[in-house]
């Protein structure tokens, strides 16, 4: 019997080349091999290669996304992308796989360019009523002044990269003097870079996807305790927080959270797995009472797939497995090819 070719597409040229990495040796583990023949291909500017069982690589063709095994072209039926960052999380690989008719695991070429770029999504969602932080986006070579920031988002305030993740070139600036070297910081890792005002709260992380013959599945919601100023690298990769999942949320909230994930979700046209992070904060509605108020902090459309990222950790606590949840989301994909 004849098995699909996957092909988990990693690496890529940002900070986030070694998590990517991580991701994809996450995934390989997991995908059922007894349904699928199983390929890392690493991607960087310089050169694409398929990783091969024997430890060695070869060069992929990038005309036809093929590569050669023991002298026989092989060239995959499918692509896990698990780059995080250009070029997978932006459009720009969907955009190749659509050409050569290669169905893919993420979003589309429109719903990644607009959820890689934070500020783009946070207005277009904005606009069907989810809350977001209020933000300034200051472009390489544009003037601004701190004071003008800062009346505009207050303090404190968080400075990033319009596009990228993992927390690279991220900072939270408690005065107006630290604006400018965070500003700098940001600019090393993005052309664009986005201030965003502080909100304060319980951190959450939901994973969702759908197919078609399962439809919807929102994820239990993971709590977000960093031991740090904020959910930086070393809280996100080197075990400096606490990661609670299910989330200590009450059932109306939980239910709240969870439906506004799938909505978001069909907003976009979403494709395989993603991964909505919230800040849960505290309002007083008229009569006195104290409620939860959901705002979205950001969307990641390829998101971490180490065994301790909070996708697996959301799928276990849904007493599902990983493997037959990628083989959904795969098979999802190939049935319409």
């Amino acid at each position: 019997m004849y098995k699909k070719i996957v092909a988990i597409i990693a690496g890529g040229d940002s900070s986030e080349h070694d998590v990517s990495m991580r991701s994809a040796a996450g995934i390989y583990g997991w995908i059922d091999k007894s349904k699928f023949d199983v390929y890392i291909v690493e991607v960087t500017s310089q050169s694409w290669e398929a990783h091969l069982p024997d430890g060695s690589k070869s060069p992929v063709n990038r005309h036809d996304f093929s590569f050669d095994i023991s002298g026989h072209t092989t060239r995959p039926d499918y692509a896990y992308i698990t780059i995080h960052g250009t070029p997978g999380e932006d459009g720009i690989l969907q955009g190749y796989f659509e050409l050569l008719h290669i169905p893919y695991s993420t979003c589309n070429v429109l719903v990644e360019a607009m959820t890689f770029n934070k500020f783009t999504l946070n207005q277009y969602l904005k606009g069907f009523g989810v809350r977001i932080a209020e933000s300034v986006l200051i472009r390489e070579g544009q003037p601004y002044t701190a004071t003008q920031i800062v009346d505009a988002v207050g303090l404190p305030c968080f400075v990033k990269p319009n596009g990228g993740g993992s927390s690279f070139g991220v900072t939270k600036c408690l005065t107006s003097e630290d604006i400018p070297g965070a500003i700098d910081k940001a600019f090393t890792e993005w052309p664009e870079v986005l201030i965003e005002s502080e909100l304060k709260g319980m951190e959450i992380a939901n994973g969702a996807f759908k197919t078609k013959s399962g439809g919807m599945c929102v994820l239990p919601i993971t709590e977000v305790v960093s031991h740090n100023e904020f959910f930086d690298y070393d809280a996100k990769y080197n075990g400096q927080v606490e990661e609670i999942t299910p989330a200590r949320l009450s059932a109306e909230t939980t239910r709240r959270v969870q439906s506004l994930s799938s909505k978001i979700y069909d907003l976009l046209g979403a494709s395989g797995i993603i991964r909505m992070d919230y800040i849960i904060s505290k309002q007083t509605d008229t009569s006195g009472k104290e409620i939860d108020v959901i705002n979205l902090l950001e969307i990641n459309t390829t998101p971490g797939m180490t065994p301790t990222s909070f996708i697996p950790q959301q799928v276990a606590a849904a007493g599902l497995d990983m493997t037959d949840v990628l083989t959904a989301v795969i098979e999802d994909k190939l049935n319409v090819v």
